[in-house]
């Protein structure tokens, strides 16, 4: 079994708008389709002149050939990117019957309150477009709570842009302040979102590996990347796949290296409410960064509701900008019922919060507990609902080969994260694994990993 798993391709295309004007060149007729209607008029108001129309055929009806296979046809840009991992991991899970730990999407629904607001708004009729970059209730609910999370005040109006999902607004803040040519520092291992989108922007990516156990950034290494070409540094805090939490020093480190560079930070913080070690810190809460920070979220992590796809960024004016011109192009709006369920859920008491946080931390204990049992090498995971571990124990020689083991032999999924490195070989040792699952789940998975797992 030999399976490939290259990069991520997000899906970013034009919105249909149905407001717009139409041009009359659109209705001219290509002489098939002209010859194409005739025949079905004729057809339905005189069966014998559509007979005449008819070809002559042999009595028995003539097979279509089947078309000759074409080759799959795709932009220069983005021919390194493939189907992405998760969707591969995914497909494989139900193949085998495996117990999937390697897509980040929690196998339980969200709060019942959430649910009901959008029913309601749904009922209330609220289900055309919606304003391009957020429906009013929802924008003022990011900056309330951004402004209890970070401290900062920010305008609704101008500093507020909702998006189909935290994916988007990456895509938008790439593709609307982002030139061709412009570099873009991001550090390894990266969601892998990030280089396609940057690929599609024309952009040259340097990316710092962040290396175990601990995951910290080389800040001399970082301050050598940085060049007169660099247009942007982004950031994952906690950070996705590793778990670790980017500290108050090295935050500082960078936010001094943006200031020094005229440089621009794209920060995505969907895990901000799954810290377990260390309080968030939001970096355009620092020192002279809100002004040059992109700092993008969504409501699906926190809410165990993925599939709603609700994300925004918050931006300066001048920021914001770009980052709504590219997404007027790419979605135009989003979902306007879930908006408003979104805007009661980002209102929800600190205790919710709390609680999640709670069992969160139980399931992490019940996986990493279960993991070194096993046999792992497991790295601290300070935040998201993600485990890094090494897997040489077992003697495979990289990440994709004891993926494929695990999932054949053991039945669980994993996920390789080799693919979320410029340079593979940096992750061929590490494999991740997600908490974001019932407990009987994890239970069973961990009871198969222990039962069938043999050291080499």
């Amino acid at each position: 079994m030999n399976l490939a798993f290259p990069l991520a391709t997000p899906a970013s295309a034009t919105a249909p708008r149905h407001d717009m004007p139409l041009n009359p060149s659109s209705f001219l007729l290509s002489p098939s389709l002209r010859r194409s209607l005739v025949a079905s008029a004729v057809r339905k108001f005189s069966p014998t002149a559509a007979a005449a129309l008819t070809p002559m055929a042999s009595a028995s009806t003539v097979a279509a050939q089947p078309a000759e296979k074409q080759p799959v046809q795709v932009a220069k840009r983005l021919e390194k990117f493939k189907t992405t991992i998760f969707t591969q991991m995914s497909m494989l899970a139900i193949k085998h019957g495996a117990i999937n730990l390697g897509q980040g999407f929690p196998n339980f629904d969200g709060p019942d309150f959430v649910k009901e607001a959008a029913i309601k708004a749904i009922n209330a009729g609220k289900n055309q477009y919606a304003r391009g970059y957020g429906v009013p209730e929802l924008n003022s609910a990011i900056a309330e709570r951004f402004r209890k999370d970070s401290g900062l005040q920010v305008d609704p109006e101008k500093e507020v842009t909702v998006t189909s999902g935290c994916t988007e607004a990456i895509a938008a803040t790439i593709l609307g302040l982002i030139n061709p040519g412009d570099e873009v520092i991001l550090f390894a291992p990266f969601y892998d979102s990030y280089e396609a989108t940057l690929s599609m922007a024309g952009a040259n990516v340097k990316a710092i590996t962040l290396s175990p156990p601990d995951f910290s950034v080389p800040l001399e290494e970082l301050k050598a990347a940085v060049s007169k070409n660099t247009r942007a540094i982004m950031i994952n805090t906690p950070h996705n796949p590793t778990g670790k939490m980017f500290t108050r020093e090295e935050l500082e480190f960078i936010a001094a290296l943006c200031k020094e560079n005229d440089v621009l930070l794209f920060a995505d913080e969907v895990y901000d409410k799954l810290a377990f070690e260390a309080d968030h810190i939001s970096i355009a809460s620092l020192s002279g960064m809100y002004e040059r920070t992109v700092t993008m979220n969504s409501l699906g992590k926190t809410f165990s509701l993925t599939g709603w796809k609700i994300g925004w960024a918050i931006a300066p004016p001048h920021l914001t900008w770009g980052v709504r011109q590219a997404h007027s192009f790419l979605t135009f709006a989003t979902c306007t019922p879930m908006q408003a369920a979104a805007a009661a859920a980002l209102r929800a008491p600190d205790s919710y919060y709390e609680e999640l946080k709670r069992d969160y931390g139980a399931k992490k204990a019940l996986l990493v507990n279960g993991l070194k049992d096993a046999g792992f090498i497991v790295y601290p995971s300070s935040g998201t609902y993600f485990v890094m571990v090494d897997h040489t124990p077992f003697g495979f020689d990289n990440d994709i080969e004891f993926c494929e083991y695990l999932i054949r032999e053991v039945g669980v999924v994993a996920i390789p994260p080799s693919v979320f490195y410029l340079n593979p070989e940096d992750g061929k040792n590490l494999v991740r694994f997600t908490f974001c699952k019932d407990d009987e789940t994890l239970r069973a998975a961990v009871e198969r990993m222990k039962t069938k797992l043999r050291k080499k």
